[in-house]
């Protein structure tokens, strides 16, 4: 009766395909169910296809509050009558509550569960990201510290919001930056539509304040550039907007609160690379032998040039910075000083785009296999990479139409020209060097992978020496029998046991030596490859800081020369600037991270 019950069950037409064989410890695997689904008789396609059904419902659910969201962002900036910024930190703060609950739920109860995570991902969250998660919440703390600072200090004309606003960003940096930190490797196995929706809502939560804080830092890039023509035309006159006190500790919050905040936009990003990846690994089930028992690590061996090109790099851009910084906030910006600011990176940029073109034909050159197992860490890093990368190819273009346009025989304008292209140039090159470097196998893996008789020669050559010592141990107790004989015995067995030393040691010696010039063959086969890819990865990696450093300590000329802000219109190239500058940031951090692991597993 129950063969036929189960005859006439017929599978739906997601479970067409036969499963493969369940594991063998089919006890700690929480297979996903979906109520669309469930008449599926295959366990393992009812698992895939619920799988698929969350990520959707969760992705729909992240959707719909970053469109909620921008359009309260928006309404903020077209119609800021009807809708203020204390009315989308309302907003905001609302999302926050609700993250920190999911976030203490999974803390204390989700990640506690039997069999919760039973998987971990080894590339996921690497040591350099969850080092940048903590530093930059470290920098947004202090920036909302200063921001609570400022506002109690002019209490008498803000609102308790911008005072309870920042209050619970604190709280929310820091139990996130915690969160992140433990558990950015975890591939849960319990709870799974709950923990991808709790996952998704904290996304679209980050996203919304790096909306917000990109709009806030465009009132802050309109401010300090029209600063001067505001304070000329309303030059002894009242005004009844809130003013900073002539005091020190006054005059502190406001200089620490411009200085920290680019940090902000920052840590919304990272976060969000780090909790879709979480997202991407919730029910997922590694195979153990895919793990790898040999991990790089970092080591400053084997490279010279590279530092010594990268540190002389740094120090001159810090210098050009510097002097860039302190002409522009004087009374009115130097033409010297765009002309010095952008003959570095003239200089700079084609020295990065040889050096990316280079390691990417040593990658062709090398005999490294491809990395082809199934890594989200991976696959996010090329779309964020990829991603990022338009705003500076954007805003590029843009600056070549207009240059074109108006006056290319212009020294300035002809530095500006060759700059946008040796710009796309090099990021274009550096992306391609990166990508095929993290689609590699690590070196170690390779060496052992091609030469696996060297260990097992190693291991041989190893027990010679012990049984060494079992026959001469077993001889000794045979001459103890015969005490008569003592003195010949010993000399006999002194010489036959420096005989037989003598021949195990120069057997060890030569596979020794064989193991030694076959290590020393494939060391210098690719050694020169190996050097000269630590090398260029090294130099990439010192460059793209200091280019990182100086857009984001507020180095930009983009929009300070003039030229495209004159031929598109304030509004319009303020756009393209306030959309295209923090990508270009957030590219050259995260391009440090991708050369670091080019650099580690060359």
């Amino acid at each position: 009766m129950s063969g036929n019950e189960a005859s006439r069950q017929k599978p739906c037409h997601h479970c067409k395909r036969r499963s493969a064989s369940a594991p063998p410890d089919t006890s700690a695997i929480h297979y996903e169910k979906f109520w669309l689904y469930r008449h599926c008789s295959s366990v393992q396609q009812r698992d895939r296809q619920a799988q698929k059904a969350g990520q959707l419902f969760s992705g729909l659910l992240a959707m719909n509050v970053v469109f909620l969201g921008s359009a309260f962002i928006s309404s903020m900036i077209f119609n800021h009558v009807a809708i203020t910024l204390g009315d989308v930190w309302i907003l905001l703060s609302i999302l926050k509550v609700l993250c920190l609950c999911w976030i203490i739920y999974y803390l204390l109860g989700t990640s506690r569960q039997p069999h919760a995570v039973v998987y971990r991902d080894s590339h996921a969250g690497p040591i350099w990201i969850r080092g940048s998660v903590l530093l930059f919440g470290g920098f947004s703390v202090l920036l909302n510290a200063f921001q609570i600072g400022y506002s109690a200090i002019l209490i008498q004309c803000k609102s308790r919001v911008e005072i309870v606003f920042p209050s619970i960003d604190i709280l929310f940096i820091c139990t996130q930056a915690f969160f992140l930190w433990r558990h950015s490797k975890d591939c849960i196995q319990v709870q799974h539509n709950f923990t991808r929706c709790g996952l998704m809502l904290t996304i679209a939560t980050n996203l919304l304040l790096w909306l917000l804080a990109v709009t806030n830092d465009t009132i802050h890039l309109e401010v300090e550039s029209q600063l001067r023509e505001v304070e000329q035309r309303f030059e002894g006159n009242e005004t009844t907007l809130c003013r900073c006190p002539n005091t020190t500790i006054c005059k502190v919050f406001q200089k620490g609160y411009i200085l920290v905040y680019p940090f902000n936009t920052e840590y919304c990003l990272v976060c969000c690379s780090v909790l879709y990846v979480m997202w991407k690994n919730v029910g997922r089930r590694i195979s153990h032998h895919l793990v790898p028992h040999i991990k790089p690590k970092f080591k400053l061996q084997g490279v010279v040039f590279g530092p010594l090109l990268g540190t002389a790099t740094v120090v001159i851009g810090i210098c050009v910075f510097m002097m860039y910084q302190i002409q522009a906030t004087g009374s009115a910006p130097n033409r010297q000083v765009f002309i010095m600011y952008y003959s570095y990176y003239i200089v700079l940029l084609p020295l990065m785009s040889v050096g990316a073109v280079i390691g990417t034909i040593i990658h062709a050159l090398e005999k490294r296999e491809l990395d082809t197992l199934k890594n989200p860490t991976r696959s996010l890093d090329v779309i964020l990479l990829t991603g990022a990368a338009l705003g500076q190819i954007g805003m590029s273009y843009f600056s070549i139409v207009a240059i074109v346009a108006t006056d290319p025989r212009d020294l300035l304008n002809s530095l500006i020209l060759s700059y946008s292209v040796l710009l796309i140039f090099q990021t274009i090159t550096q992306n391609v060097f990166i990508i095929d470097g993290l689609h590699r196998q690590p070196f170690v893996a390779a060496s052992e992978a091609r030469h696996p008789g060297h260990a097992g020669q190693h291991a041989a050559a190893s027990e010679l020496p012990g049984e060494e010592e079992t026959t001469t141990s077993s001889k000794q107790e045979q001459t103890q029998i015969f005490p008569g004989k003592e003195e010949e015995t010993k000399e006999e067995q002194n010489r036959e046991a420096y005989d037989q030393r003598r021949v195990s040691m120069l057997e060890l010696g030569q596979e020794i030596r064989k193991a030694s010039l076959s290590y020393l063959h494939s060391y210098s086969h690719l050694n020169w490859k190996r050097r000269a890819l630590r090398e260029i990865s090294f130099f990439l990696v010192l460059c793209n800081i200091i280019l990182w450093v100086m857009p984001t300590f507020g180095a930009h000329p983009v929009f300070e020369n003039g030229l495209e802000k004159s031929f598109y219109g304030y509004s319009t190239w303020f756009a393209i600037v306030n959309f295209g500058l923090p990508l270009g940031v957030f590219y050259r951090m995260h391009s440090v991270g991708g050369l670091l692991e080019v650099y580690v597993t060359a």
